[in-house]
């Protein structure tokens, strides 16, 4: 089990976390946007409903950011934990 059946799912496993993360964060944004008075999403509606635009813009690059670093930070992990992976 250790030995072979782990490390061969392990690739799929990190590769299901790192879309987890995603879906994850995109729904933590739009819960925000939802039904909270902190966060985000909550700014950029906010922003968005008093016509600040220059807000909106950099609250959508903020949250870029933080899901791209998300993404690297799982994509380096990945490249640790399971380094014999084929790259395409």
């Amino acid at each position: 089990m250790r030995h072979v059946i782990l490390p061969s799912a392990l690739p799929e496993i990190l590769t299901a976390m790192r879309i987890g993360i995603g879906f994850g964060w995109t729904t933590l944004v739009a819960a925000e946007m939802v039904a909270a008075t902190k966060g985000l999403g909550y700014m950029v509606l906010t922003a968005s409903q008093f016509l600040q635009t220059s807000t909106v813009i950099m609250g959508i690059i903020v949250i870029a950011v933080i899901a791209y670093a998300f993404d690297m930070l799982m994509r380096w992990i990945e490249r640790k934990v399971v380094p014999w992976k084929g790259r395409m």
